[in-house]
């Protein structure tokens, strides 16, 4: 008997879920360097009015459109140069971090909250409510995502608010059709039929039994849609239907410069740039999500 207690007690102990998983993760290089990119550009927008050199509002007309500081006219006042009304780039840019990441969090959360809803609805629904629920899901899928989000919010009013509303209907019927696939997948499982077998309710099952089992893929798409809901709303701010300005957001900013394009072109690359490596850094890590998550990924 003691031979058996030390031998289970010397057995190696099982990693943790997060160990385990920061392996799968870290063994895409592309991903950890995604996350590292991610991280730093949440936390320099986190300190933005720490560490901004100006108002991001404020004009100096004096100083329009003056070149980035190692350009022949630049300041080392205005690091990466200023707009046509002479508003400082960097201090925009990094304000206009806060638009972006906080509409692509309000967008995942919205477009998920209810999708996963729907989706677990619709997969223990009986079989006329699940045809029902499916086919209006396509019918919003038949539209393409920003044009959809750019017709409601023509009939909703141009702002942050309802571009935030529009991209999150037009994202919900993924999370949807995910969700419900993945409860009918799991439904026939031997542990959700021994939960029916010992009574327990449809709310548990739903909630308690099936989705924890279901979150890996939801968790991947939230990523891709938070890249998603960045490109969006930054190309409804372009066509002038999302934030509107003075608001220092990065769609916004080329709408307003795009038309000093070929005489100061830091106006138009500084934001886009910032779009470009935010989304890229974004897909990245969902793709390192996908590899950590997925257990048909997962190499042995």
């Amino acid at each position: 008997m003691a031979d058996v207690t030390t031998n289970a007690t010397n057995a190696p102990a099982r990693p943790g879920r997060f160990k385990e998983f920061w392996r799968y993760f870290r063994e895409n290089k592309g991903a950890v360097i995604g996350l590292y990119v991610f991280v730093t550009f949440v936390v320099l927008a986190a300190l933005a009015g720490l560490i901004a050199p100006h108002d991001p509002l404020v004009q100096n007309r004096a100083a329009t459109l003056m070149p980035p500081f190692w350009q022949d006219g630049g300041s080392w006042s205005y690091p990466l140069g200023t707009d046509p009304l002479g508003r400082d780039m960097l201090s925009r840019l990094l304000n206009g971090a806060r638009y972006s990441f906080f509409v692509g969090v309000m967008v995942v959360l919205i477009a998920s909250t209810g999708g996963i809803l729907i989706g677990l609805i619709s997969g223990f629904a009986p079989k006329w409510l699940d045809t029902i629920i499916m086919r209006i899901m396509d019918i919003i899928l038949s539209f393409p995502s920003l044009l959809l989000a750019l017709v409601l919010v023509a009939i909703l009013g141009p702002s942050l608010l309802n571009a935030m509303i529009a991209i999150s209907i037009a994202y919900q019927p993924h999370y949807v059709r995910l969700t419900r696939a993945a409860v009918m997948s799991e439904r026939s499982k031997d542990y959700v039929i021994s939960a029916r077998v010992v009574g327990a309710k449809l709310p548990r099952l739903m909630f308690i039994t099936v989705l924890p089992n279901c979150l890996a893929p939801i968790i991947v798409q939230a990523a891709l849609s938070f890249s998603n809901a960045i490109l969006d709303v930054a190309a409804l701010g372009f066509l002038g239907m999302g934030a509107q300005p003075p608001t220092p957001e990065w769609g916004t900013m080329l709408a307003e410069a795009r038309e000093f394009i070929l005489r100061a072109w830091w106006v138009v690359t500084f934001p886009g740039l910032a779009i470009l490596i935010t989304v890229l850094a974004i897909n990245l890590m969902g793709d390192g999500l996908r590899d950590a998550l997925d257990p048909k990924l997962k190499r042995s």
